[in-house]
C-alpha cells in the first residue's frame, strides 16, 4: 500500500474521496475513453485509502465496482508474487509470476455478472487454465474440492474439483487486454466465467486441494456455494457463458 499522509487519515478523507468520486463519476458518464480509464485508476487508488468504504458503492468508467473485505491489501509485483498449489497433491508447487506467464495462456471474453446486480459485458480475461495447474500437481484420488486463499489475508473461496477443471476457469493474469492491476485483484486472480463474480477471488495466493467443499467468505455469510449465474442466489440473470 502507498504510505499514508497525516492529512489523509480519518473521516475527512472519506468525505473528500466521496465528493471527488461523485464529481468524477458524473464526468465519466459522458467522457471519452481516456478519461474513463483515468477514473478507473482514481477509484482503485481511492478505494485503497477510503476509510468509509463509500467508493465501493460507485461504478467506475468501465462499469466495475471495487470491493475488499480487508482494511488494506499488500501490493505484489513480479518480484514478490507467489502462488502455492498444495493439499491433496503429489507435487506441491510454488509459482512466480514469470512461471505463470510462461505457461500456455487462454483468452475468454464473457460478461461479468455481480450478484448485487451490475454487469460488464464482453470482458476479456487471459490466464492459465486452473486444470493445467491441477494436472501438474497430480491431484490425489481422495480429492473432491479446491479451497482458494488470497494475500489480503481474509478472503477465501471454493469450487468442487469438477467445477475447477472446467475450461472456463482461469488463474487470470490479464483483464481487458492489460495486466491485472492491484484494484482488480492483480497481479493474479481467479476467474470463474459462468459464476457470479464473488467466486472469482482477487489477489489469489493459494490453491489447496481438499477432500470436501469448504464454504468461502461470502458463502459463510449466506451466499450460495454453487454460484451459477441465473441459477443461484435467488437471481434470474442471463448466463454469462
Amino acid at each position: 500500500m502507498d504510505a499514508d499522509h497525516p492529512e489523509d487519515r480519518g473521516t475527512p478523507v472519506g468525505r473528500r474521496v466521496f465528493l471527488g468520486t461523485l464529481a468524477l463519476g458524473a464526468l465519466g458518464v459522458v467522457a471519452a475513453p481516456p478519461l474513463q480509464r483515468g477514473l478507473e485508476g482514481f477509484l482503485g487508488s481511492a478505494a485503497d485509502r477510503d476509510p468509509t468504504g463509500l467508493t465501493g458503492l460507485l461504478p467506475n468508467g468501465g462499469g466495475f465496482r471495487y470491493y475488499s473485505v480487508a482494511s488494506s491489501v499488500p501490493r505484489k509485483n513480479a518480484g514478490t508474487y507467489r502462488l502455492r498449489v498444495d493439499g491433496l497433491v503429489d507435487h506441491p508447487t510454488t509459482y512466480t509470476l514469470a512461471d505463470l506467464r510462461a505457461l500456455p495462456q487462454t483468452r475468454l471474453v464473457r460478461d461479468v455478472q455481480c450478484v448485487t446486480g451490475w454487469r460488464v459485458p464482453d470482458t476479456p480475461f487471459e490466464g492459465v487454465r486452473l486444470s493445467r495447474l491441477l494436472d501438474a500437481a497430480g491431484v490425489r484420488p481422495t480429492a473432491r474440492a479446491i479451497r482458494f486463499t488470497c494475500f489480503d489475508g481474509t478472503y477465501t473461496e471454493s469450487l468442487t474439483l469438477g467445477q475447477a477443471r472446467r475450461a472456463d476457469v482461469l488463474v487470470a493474469l490479464r483483464m481487458q487486454d492489460k495486466d491485472l492491476g492491484h484494484s482488480h485483484g492483480g497481479p493474479v486472480r481467479l476467474y470463474v466465467a459462468p459464476m457470479y463474480f464473488y467466486k472469482s477471488a482477487k489477489w489469489l495466493s493459494g490453491v489447496t486441494v481438499t477432500d470436501e467443499v469448504r464454504p468461502g467468505y461470502w458463502e459463510e455469510r449466506g451466499y450460495d456455494v454453487d454460484a451459477w449465474v441465473g441459477r443461484s442466489n435467488g437471481r434470474d440473470d442471463e448466463p454469462t457463458s
